[in-house]
């Protein structure tokens, strides 16, 4: 059997969804700082992620199409866990736990909430770049900011 570009792309992006948020968490325990990371940015992110890996489950996709999402929650949930943390602010961890929960379940009370929410997943995962750069703009200051992430970022969206 022979190897194909797209076994290459899809093993190797499945690989860096593993990774990819270790970088940015190691930043920001390394300077025991969240300095320059948005909460909104974040949940945003969150967000859309969680859309997508609802509509997956719902639809019956095999669990090979969508397999890195789970992890990449996971990895988000660590870095804003974090984040909340250093900011002083552990106790808005548990609302945004309940907001998270309760969306899940709402998302496919009727197939059309689901429909709808996945189409807005672009522009959701665009407004979460867009509020982090914003945020960067406003400080003037990078921070905890991991470029390597953001580079791992930018090959999986590429490799899709």
């Amino acid at each position: 059997m022979a190897v194909t570009v797209l076994d290459v792309a899809h093993w190797s992006t499945w690989a860096v969804c593993t990774v990819i948020k270790l970088p940015q968490l190691a930043a920001v325990l390394a300077a025991g700082s969240a300095r320059g990371l948005s909460v909104g940015s974040l949940l945003l992110e969150l967000a859309g992620f969680l859309v997508f890996l609802r509509y997956q489950i719902y639809y019956g996709y095999p669990l090979e199409t969508y397999l890195e999402y789970p992890v990449i929650i996971a990895q988000d949930v660590i870095l804003l866990l974090c984040i909340l943390h250093f900011n002083g602010k552990k106790k808005r961890g548990l609302f945004f736990a309940v907001v998270f929960w309760v969306g899940w379940y709402m998302l496919t009370l009727r197939k059309w909430i689901i429909d709808l929410a996945l189409n807005l997943c672009t522009f959701i995962s665009a407004a979460s770049k867009l509020v982090q750069l914003q945020c960067l703009w406003k400080s003037k200051d990078s921070g905890q900011v991991s470029a390597l992430s953001w580079g791992l970022a930018a090959y999986t969206c590429a490799s899709k």
